[in-house]
């Protein structure tokens, strides 16, 4: 698979290499591309638990008001992705 880079991102890509951090670019992205998705799956697991909640509640005839935005931006937080757009 070949992948075009913005220049931005090609200079990160190029400085993380440079650093030793990683060996390659291949390395690089790869672990991007899985801290990507875990952090995505651990936002959707604390979503689901929320909802449950939420349905639980209802079900009791517990009704409170949900700011969604306020919800995403404290997951981010705790997450420590603080400044993260999808």
């Amino acid at each position: 698979m070949q992948v075009q880079l913005s220049d931005t991102a090609a200079e990160i890509v190029k400085t993380q290499v440079a650093s030793g951090i990683y060996a390659d670019a291949t390395a690089f992205v790869s672990d991007v591309l899985l801290k990507y998705e875990s952090y995505y799956r651990k936002k959707l697991e604390a979503l689901n638990r929320e909802v449950a909640i939420g349905l639980e509640q209802v079900n009791r005839g517990e009704v409170a008001e949900f700011d969604f935005d306020q919800f995403m931006q404290e997951l981010d937080e705790e997450l420590g992705y603080t400044n993260t757009k999808p």
